[in-house]
């Protein structure tokens, strides 16, 4: 078998994140409530609430927020901006790109490459990989790839507690001018349908308890080794670590597998609260860690994505990381910021009450 260091990607030139950033709607839907519309209680429940889009947010107008606040660290010219790529499971229409409204609103037409990703929940870091290749190659000087979702849970399903809505933004870069910069990175895929939804059902399906031991503890376990093992680094070199997070035990169990204490992944929960956010969910948890790292941190993102497959990233943080991200909101003030709803408006914000 090919040692996993020459399976390891690294571009031709170093490339890095220029700009990041990240939306999260202000509704709250608590679990309890979720609880006492379908089981007539409130036990203690793992998750406290999730984040609910509100009736004039879509994946695409809050694809717009985080880009905008990306545009806001980069301090770039729009027009230099060489491919807009969208990420996710919800794009507003079956027929009609995500990715070209969000490229006109931030100014970056015509002169790009408009496309969306499809690939679960890493749908976004799907397109991050992608990025890498285009502007490590020197196709693009920049490329902004987007995780967003406004995550769909079956009424009365598991997932409708933790089926949140949010997302981030990344505009890479030349390593020179990046806040944070890729050492290398790597992806791992295998054919475990864990997760689906056929064209014509509104709702996914899962496979319950066979989504976490093949699906995502096998991969973000083969993708965070190999890394590792490529990187020659092991857990206690990393200041932070970032895992997928459909919920809150499944990040915190990968961490302890792979050697990683608590604090190594509590900045990057700050998200896990709120809800999974499907393909923005590791990239959104990665935003919370950029506002707090310092310089030369060395953070592992590990992405998740039924189906399925992982996609896992070294990236090492610089020094204009400190005055850059004072420049648009933390991601800390999206998710405290909180208006809480009980179901009857979350049923008619996501549409889940249908009329004949």
């Amino acid at each position: 078998m090919e040692p996993s260091a020459t399976r390891a990607m690294r571009p031709l030139r170093k490339v890095g994140i220029a700009g990041y950033g990240a939306y999260v709607p202000r509704y709250r839907l608590p679990a309890r409530e979720v609880a006492r519309v379908w089981h007539g209680g409130s036990a203690e429940l793992p998750i406290k609430e999730k984040a609910v889009a509100g009736l004039d947010e879509d994946v695409i107008t809050m694809s717009i927020e985080a880009a905008r606040n990306a545009m806001g660290r980069a301090q770039i010219d729009p027009g230099e901006i060489r491919a807009v790529w969208v990420g996710s499971e919800s794009h507003p229409y079956a027929v009609k790109p995500s990715s070209t409204i969000v490229a006109e609103a931030i100014g970056a037409t015509p002169h790009t490459l408009a496309a969306d990703w499809e690939f679960a929940c890493k749908a976004g870091t799907e397109a991050i990989q992608a990025a890498i290749g285009f502007v490590g190659s020197g196709m693009a000087k920049y490329a902004l790839s987007i995780g967003m979702d406004i995550a769909q849970g079956r009424p009365g399903d598991a997932l409708e507690y933790t089926a949140g809505a949010g997302g981030a933004a990344y505009i890479l870069g030349p390593a020179e001018e990046s806040l944070a910069v890729f050492e290398a990175s790597y992806s791992y895929a295998t054919d475990t349908p864990d997760f689906w939804r056929r064209a014509e059902e509104r709702y996914p399906e899962h496979g319950e308890r066979f989504t976490g031991e093949p699906g995502y503890f096998k991969h973000i376990m083969a993708a965070a080794e190999a890394l590792m093992e490529a990187t020659g680094t092991k857990a206690s070199d990393y200041r932070h670590a970032v895992f997928h997070q459909p919920n809150t035990k499944f990040p915190q169990r990968m961490a302890k597998s792979l050697g990683f204490k608590a604090e190594q992944i509590e900045a990057g929960m700050l998200v896990a609260w709120i809800g999974n956010t499907y393909a923005g969910s590791a990239l959104v948890g990665l935003t919370a860690v950029l506002d707090t790292a310092g310089p030369d941190d060395l953070v592992l993102v590990v992405s998740y994505g039924s189906g399925a497959g992982s996609d896992a990233f070294c990236l090492r943080t610089t020094e204009r990381l400190l005055s850059r991200r004072e420049l648009s909101p933390a991601t800390r003030f999206y998710v405290e910021r909180r208006t809480e709803i009980d179901y009857a408006t979350y049923a008619r914000y996501r549409g889940k009450l249908a009329l004949d």
